[in-house]
């Protein structure tokens, strides 16, 4: 009876990619349980009363909406900016994942990016205890990336770990259950977003938005390569007379309108092993870099890594859900969890 109650209650834990663009629930036993937009939007009926859709119902929504309806999206560049927002979020979600059940006051493991300051660490924990959690532990990204993609971690040889998400792009190189490298930028796969966004603005004129910036990057976008030209045609509102219009973009203009964001991952990426002690540059040498997050997903960018650095690149199973399966693995190893816990 015991050993059931205790199992039951570590059931309840839960392991959280709380991301600018979708937020990922591992449950322990269970695996990915959840993967919704970070997205919510709210039509308020009175002081009393409000509508509230969340995740995919509202993202949906964004640029839909009449003016009776606010969309909201609670992360920014991979921190917390809208707290109130977070917390209904994130409480949502975690009942979603239990039945509903208000009650449940999981043990929480949620990852955070390198660059994050105490404030912002502050902003996470405490909207994870409001959306009703019992205890909340913050892991740096990488650690949880590098864990879900099968890394050594807790060995004395290095491994290196290119996260590119929706908010940041996470660089890390891991040794013996400690980060030995890191650096966190805030150019993802938002920026490439707007990079879309702006190019199109600038050279044809006309309106797009995030929704269908991200549906071009998707279909034709690719961050090296000479392959055969693509095509896709893209709808928006004309600057010069406001109606709608049709134009036809290719795969060239979108690459040339994320180059300059694409580089500075790159960049960072190289600069990070310029500051590895030499040893562990051997190892990652041998071993290669591993490339998770949405990012992995873009069309050759292992191929553009690998041809500025000279390494093998490894894209792992399902690269989307790797921050989310390494932190669901730390429910299994409470030492590493205290170990590597953000204080």
């Amino acid at each position: 009876m015991l050993l059931d109650l205790i199992a039951s209650r570590i059931s309840k834990d839960l392991a959280i990619d709380l991301g600018t663009t979708n937020t990922l629930v591992f449950a322990k036993g269970r695996g990915i349980v959840l993967n919704e937009p970070s997205v919510v939007a709210i039509r308020k009926r009175d002081r009393r009363s409000s509508e509230v859709w969340i995740g995919e119902d509202a993202k949906r929504m964004i640029g839909k909406v009449p003016g009776s309806i606010e969309v909201y999206r609670p992360l920014s560049e991979g921190v917390i900016a809208n707290f109130e927002m977070a917390s209904l979020m994130l409480k949502f979600f975690i009942q979603k994942v239990h039945d509903r059940k208000a009650f449940v006051r999981p043990r929480v493991i949620i990852s955070a990016p390198a660059g994050v300051t105490p404030v912002e660490r502050r902003a996470v924990r405490d909207s994870v205890l409001s959306a009703g959690a019992h205890e909340v532990f913050l892991v740096a990204e990488a650690m949880a990336a590098a864990l879900g993609a099968g890394l050594p971690v807790t060995e004395p040889i290095s491994s290196m770990i290119v996260d590119v998400g929706g908010g940041t792009t996470e660089v890390a190189i891991i040794s013996l259950r400690g980060v030995v490298q890191s650096s966190s930028i805030k150019i993802a796969g938002d920026r490439l977003d707007q990079d879309i966004i702006n190019y199109i603005r600038k050279n044809f004129s006309i309106l797009i938005g995030s929704t269908t910036a991200e549906q071009i990057k998707i279909l034709v976008g690719r961050a090296a390569g000479e392959e055969d030209e693509e095509e896709v045609d893209v709808k928006g509102r004309d600057l010069m007379d406001g109606i709608p219009k049709t134009i036809t973009v290719s795969s060239t203009d979108i690459n040339y309108a994320i180059a300059d964001s694409i580089n500075s991952i790159v960049d960072t990426v190289k600069q990070a092993l310029e500051q590895c002690p030499p040893e562990l540059a051997a190892d990652i040498i041998d071993s290669g870099i591993v490339l998770t997050g949405g990012g992995a997903l873009l069309r050759n960018m292992d191929l553009r890594l690998r041809q500025a650095i000279g390494v093998p690149v490894i894209i792992p199973d399902d690269p989307l859900s790797t921050v989310a399966r390494g932190a669901g693995k730390m429910l299994d190893d409470i030492e590493l969890l205290k170990e590597v816990a953000a204080r």
